[in-house]
Formats: C-alpha cells, sequence, structure tokens
C-alpha cells in the first residue's frame, strides 16, 4: 500500500523532511544559527525553488 501527500500550494512536493526538536527555543537557536544559515546559503538556497511546511505543533 503507498500514500500520496497532495500538495495544498502549486508547488510539487517531491521530498518530505521532519525534524523535531525539544522545544520552540531549541527549534528557533537551530534555524538561526550562523553556521547552518551559511551553509542554508551556499547550498539549500540554490537548489531548492521551492519550500512548503506542511505542519508546526506542539506537545
Amino acid at each position: 500500500m503507498s500514500e500520496v501527500l497532495i500538495s495544498e500550494t502549486p508547488e510539487p512536493v517531491n521530498r518530505v523532511f521532519t525534524i523535531r526538536f525539544p522545544d520552540t527555543a531549541a527549534k528557533d537557536a537551530f534555524f538561526s544559527n550562523a553556521d547552518y544559515l551559511q551553509i542554508k546559503a551556499e547550498y539549500f538556497n540554490v537548489s531548492v525553488s521551492a519550500v512548503t511546511m506542511i505542519a508546526d505543533y506542539q506537545k
């Protein structure tokens, strides 16, 4: 059995990543880290044309 993720945006979904953080502060610290931002600018931003956040939740 397979399942299909149907995008609610015009951009097609071809990869799905899940990242779990212990809390919002840890998530914010990760995504604002200078090393992460440098690597993201060098590799991610030039390779990815669109990003769709499917969900964000807290336990």
